[in-house]
């Protein structure tokens, strides 16, 4: 491993695991939909998708984390939702978020197959479902053989 890498891993635990909470409170919720709320209000796609740059799971919870502040989000399901996905080539696949940010993936070995859902590990360890349409066009296309 790189010393760069291993620098970066460092200030990476050092922020999520160091940075103290602003506040007890939660002051974001992300919903079973994949939609985001601040002080129970529904937050405009644009925010949402700034904020989930900064989104970490640490520890089975879910955080914003910036150098100087930390606060918990309460996450009812899954804090993504995957709404399309697209093979590249043999060995890649992006997956589409439901607030458009495209996530690349090294091919379909990195989904998680259970009976009732379809989940993914994105960056900073946060975690997605593939929605409803993405879910049964995934099973259509990579789990069901024809007889």
């Amino acid at each position: 491993m790189s010393d760069k890498r291993i620098c970066a891993e460092q200030t990476l635990t050092q922020l999520t695991k160091e940075t103290e909470l602003c506040t007890q409170a939660v002051l974001f919720k992300i919903d079973g939909k994949g939609d985001w709320f601040y002080l129970e209000e529904p937050l405009p796609s644009k925010f949402a998708r700034l904020f989930s740059s900064i989104l970490y799971q640490v520890d089975g919870e879910y955080f914003l984390i910036t150098p100087a502040e930390k606060l918990k989000v309460e996450v009812v399901d899954h804090p993504l939702v995957i709404v399309d996905y697209q093979r590249c080539n043999e060995a890649g696949m992006d997956v589409v978020t439901s607030l458009g940010i495209v996530h690349k993936i090294s091919g379909i070995q990195d989904f998680d197959i259970k009976d009732e859902e379809i989940t993914l590990t994105l960056e900073r360890e946060n975690t997605a479902k593939l929605g409803r349409a993405c879910y049964y066009r995934f099973i259509n296309e990579y789990i069901l053989v024809d007889n």
